[in-house]
């Protein structure tokens, strides 16, 4: 009975949580991201390298020419998917750059704590000294006269 209080006093716990609701949007935040780089990005690219659909590039291992991808998977070809790799790839880059702008946006609004200011220890001044040390060489001279 102990190991299920345990177990769930570690699930309340607030990291937990915030974990898991980090899990749920970042699924969410998938998704989104999945659709930008597939519905927008991709075909923007597309236009620009001549219509090449990356997702349909490949190259056949066993030397055969096959029209589209799966057309050599149908003949059961080895083939090297380079196509989807570049569009990982750019998956990647714009997942990774909007964790940047996010991670920027949060850091900005995190209250910054002012460095504690530097203070001089306590002690008198310098025309404290000098004052003292005059006057310590005054008397120590009409001591002697």
């Amino acid at each position: 009975m102990a190991f299920l209080k345990d177990f769930k006093a570690f699930l309340m716990k607030g990291d937990i949580i915030a974990l898991a609701t980090a899990v749920v949007i970042g699924a969410a935040f998938n998704k989104i991201i999945s659709s930008f780089v597939e519905d927008i990005i991709m075909p923007l690219i597309g236009v620009i390298t001549g219509g090449v659909d990356f997702s349909n590039q490949f190259i056949a291992l066993d030397g055969g020419e096959y029209e589209t991808l799966d057309a050599a998977r149908e003949a059961e070809a080895a083939v090297l998917t380079y196509g989807n790799v570049i569009q990982a790839t750019i998956y990647f880059v714009i997942v990774a750059f909007f964790i940047f702008l996010v991670l920027r946006a949060y850091e900005r609004t995190k209250t910054k704590k002012e460095a504690p200011k530097v203070t001089e220890p306590k002690g008198p001044s310098q025309e404290e000294l000098l004052t003292e040390i005059r006057d310590e060489l005054k008397r120590q001279n009409s001591g002697r006269a």
